[in-house]
């Protein structure tokens, strides 16, 4: 039985030696296994984006008024849980319509906290006044908190129920609208209990 081995070819000066197939292959393969193991990694810590349902992570928040928020101390509560940085043009035009959402809804049961994200202390509390911001805020200079809530980026909002479970997660800055959509929903059902 006779085998075609193809022979072997002669390089001369100057000319490059084509590629081998096994250097090929072996990139292919770490492609794949890092696509193998990036699906294994989503699949198995929660899929990639925010928490969207279930119990909202517990937390406790560092104030930067000096007290301290633990979510389950809201419970009973409609909480509207905002992530932001100081340096995010999304979260400065989002900043008028939370802190007029706070002074609107909380005599109802509406507590809005802001979490602050990836920024320095100095910069968040400038912010904070820039707004007159007066809702409870606070650092996350671990972004423990964030981890918690898988966020991709600033700003995010997460709505949570009285019974402490999502009910709306805003990706980027909800609209007046769809801010007042989900808290009035919460609200009404709330009420009808």
């Amino acid at each position: 039985m006779q085998t075609n081995v193809p022979e072997e070819i002669e390089v001369g000066a100057g000319e490059e030696r084509p590629p081998r197939r096994s250097a090929q292959s072996l990139i292919f393969l770490a492609a794949l296994g890092v696509v193998l193991a990036s699906l294994v990694y989503g699949l198995t810590a929660g899929g990639p984006g925010p928490v969207s349902e279930g119990p909202a992570p517990d937390f406790t928040l560092r104030l930067f008024d000096g007290g301290e928020l633990s979510l389950s101390e809201l419970r009973g509560q409609v909480v509207v849980l905002n992530f932001w940085a100081s340096w995010c043009a999304p979260c400065r035009d989002e900043a008028p319509m939370l802190e007029a959402a706070w002074q609107r809804y909380r005599e109802r049961g509406v507590i809005v906290v802001g979490v602050n994200d990836k920024d320095t202390e100095p910069p968040a509390r400038a912010f904070i006044e820039e707004f007159g911001i007066t809702y409870p805020n606070g650092p996350d200079p671990l972004s423990r908190i964030a981890g918690a809530y898988r966020i991709v980026g600033v700003p995010e909002t997460f709505v949570i129920s009285p019974q402490g479970e999502i009910a709306e997660v805003f990706i980027g800055s909800p609209t007046e609208a769809q801010l007042t959509n989900a808290l009035e929903r919460l609200l009404a059902s709330t009420e009808e209990e």
